[in-house]
């Protein structure tokens, strides 16, 4: 990372009353200076009303003023300014935020002023991985940010901001230490094999199991048990032709994303949305009706349908109440009783309060419940039942918080493979050098977590994931 200064855009763009261009580097607050006019201290009218006063300006303060353009004698906006001075800032670099009215034309031309005063655009995440390689945060620190930024629930947020805050990190170096305590001694073995049953002994394999394999299994579990609380579940909802899919994907999302009709094949593509279902986060998806068709519109729906079940974690099998099952039917769940299906029983309001659905033995032991997609009824009960199925599915503990990431999982995998291989061998006393190779290789897997051995070219991925501004 370079020492240049870079400025973008940290706000969405549109219409709104806040916009920021944030600019971080050594050259940030002389920029600033060129193109920002302080008002007149009140309480000092003899100042002329176009000095800049910016020397006086104090860090991690508010000024009011507005952003001159001197060379074409144009006042852009009235604007706010913070000047941030390093190292107390989110880069640790002199940082100045302006904050403007927000619309795509004035942040443009302010944007535009401040890369002509000698700053350059920022990369997609460059602000937050300044951060990461000033020593700021952490990896995990910097990917948390992401996952604040495209937390769909409250539990995703609860376990991304667990993260920035710095809690797997240290979990992750506590583990780390024990190992470098390890490695040390099991060198020191090598160097003085005299005195190596003192150092590298049954109490070594001990610490290794209770403090190493243990808790990186723990966290392995973590992973397997809550990551679909912040990475969300896909969820199909299939059936025949006018069943009643895409009402019940409009109840869900609570508006009318997909078109209904009473003419069978009214959807022909794929509609997702994302939704929030009892904390967790789903994307849903209304497929089109699986039915012998030689409608080749309606042939490639049906295909795209098929490929979304064999990748969707959960299926929504909807039939109608109204009428005895068809072959369409068997045919569709013959097609998804491999994965995990909630059995949906529409148009209850076309029948009997205790009306039972003949269906086959077999069927009886999915999951399912009653609705009326039409009147809105046994919508509570579907979210529930969905809730427990899926957090059932995967035994997720609902105080965890600590919940890596697949990038994690992968280093904490490798990490807990060394860890039981170096006790392995230190139970057939094998020479130290080897022992001391499976150790330090497990401290590498970890480190890769969070950044201190991690490859140049996983941290550009890592970032370039994150939006310009960020």
């Amino acid at each position: 990372m370079g020492t240049d200064t870079i400025a973008a855009i940290a706000t969405p763009i549109g219409r709104g009353g806040i916009g920021i261009i944030k600019i971080s580097g050594s050259d940030a607050v002389s920029i600033a200076k060129s193109v920002f006019q302080r008002s007149a201290d009140s309480s000092d009218r003899s100042q002329a009303a176009d000095a800049p006063l910016f020397s006086a300006l104090q860090s991690h303060r508010l000024y009011h003023g507005h952003i001159l353009d001197l060379e074409n004698g144009k006042v852009l906006d009235e604007v706010l300014l913070a000047v941030m001075l390093a190292p107390h800032t989110y880069t640790r670099e002199d940082v100045v935020e302006i904050n403007s009215h927000s619309g795509p034309v004035v942040l443009a031309s302010i944007l535009e002023l401040v890369l002509k005063k000698g700053a350059r655009l920022a990369a997609p995440g460059e602000f937050t991985k300044r951060a990461y390689l000033n020593g700021r945060i952490d990896l995990t620190q910097a990917e948390a940010v992401v996952d604040i930024i495209n937390s769909r629930t409250g539990k995703s947020l609860e376990i991304a901001a667990s993260q920035i805050k710095g809690d797997l990190k240290r979990k992750v170096e506590s583990i780390r230490d024990v190992l470098l305590d390890i490695l040390a001694g099991t060198e020191a073995a090598i160097d003085f094999p005299d005195d190596a049953e003192d150092v590298v002994n049954i109490k070594t394999v001990g610490i290794i199991t209770d403090k190493v394999v243990a808790p990186l299994k723990e966290l392995v579990q973590h992973h397997e048990n809550a990551h679909v609380l912040r990475d969300g579940i896909k969820m199909a909802v299939v059936g025949k032709p006018n069943v009643g899919k895409s009402s019940l994907m409009n109840r869900l999302i609570q508006s009318d994303r997909a078109i209904v009709t009473p003419i069978p094949g009214t959807t022909r593509d794929l509609i997702e949305e994302t939704l929030n279902i009892r904390g967790i986060p789903v994307i849903v998806a209304d497929t089109a009706g699986l039915h012998e068709t030689e409608d080749p519109v309606e042939v490639i729906g049906i295909q795209k349908t098929r490929e979304y079940i064999r990748s969707a974690d959960l299926i929504l099998f909807m039939v109608d109440a109204s009428e005895p099952l068809t072959n369409e039917d068997y045919r569709i769940y013959e097609t998804i009783q491999d994965k995990q299906v909630i059995l949906v029983v529409n148009k209850t309001d076309l029948v009997a309060e205790d009306f039972e659905l003949e269906c086959p033995g077999s069927w009886r032991q999915t999951a399912s419940t009653k609705i009326s997609a039409l009147y809105g009824q046994g919508f509570s009960e579907i979210k529930d039942l969905i809730a427990k199925v899926f957090l059932g599915e995967y035994q997720i503990e609902a105080g965890s918080k600590i919940v890596p990431n697949l990038r994690h999982k992968i280093a904490l995998e490798r990490g807990l493979q060394l860890a039981v291989s170096a006790v392995e061998e230190i139970n057939k006393q094998t020479p130290f050098e080897l022992i001391a190779i499976d150790i330090r290789e497990a401290i590498d897997a970890l480190g890769e977590i969070i950044g201190l051995t991690t490859r140049e070219d996983v941290i550009d991925q890592i970032f370039n994931r994150f939006c310009i501004g960020k």
